[in-house]
């Protein structure tokens, strides 16, 4: 199960993510976004006897593209395109944790910074926002004009 697919269509329905990488010494740009894409999706360091019961094809994050950072010879930005079935609807706190969960503490990685994401349409009318809307949130917590986000990220 490859995660580097640089043929990979981006779907408009697709997560994507831009990830600033530095590799390890020695661990190869398209190495470092594979791993990147596997460990923030469906993959794992074990064989799990569940895997032959579904198609992780379907549910796998794709590095698709890596470009190298001007200036800066040991780091890449590394785009992963993620499904929407690997997400829970209107869930922002399971997409977080997933896409920027564990992944940072990955070993073949030195270095690791989520730098752009784009939530398609599809997904984001799943979420239901706060019950009593947005503007008592903002007053409560007295913050404006810029994003509010609340959960625990493992």
């Amino acid at each position: 199960l490859t995660y580097y697919t640089p043929e990979y269509e981006t779907k408009d329905t697709d997560i994507l993510a831009a990830f600033r990488v530095t590799p390890q010494p020695g661990v190869p740009p398209e190495e470092a976004g594979a791993a990147v894409a596997a460990e923030s999706s469906t993959g794992t360091w074990t064989t799990v006897w569940t895997d032959g019961l579904t198609s992780l094809d379907r549910y796998k994050g794709r590095c698709y593209h890596i470009d190298p950072v001007p200036g800066e010879e040991e780091q890449f930005i590394a785009y992963v395109a993620y499904p929407l079935d690997l997400f829970e609807e209107g869930s922002v706190t399971n997409m977080f944790t997933s896409i920027v969960g564990n992944v940072f503490g990955f070993k073949a990685l030195r270095a690791l910074r989520l730098e752009d994401l784009r939530i398609p349409p599809a997904y984001t009318k799943t979420f239901q926002g706060p019950p009593h809307g947005i503007q008592v949130e903002r007053d409560k917590l007295n913050k404006y004009g810029r994003p509010l986000l609340g959960c625990t990220i493992k």
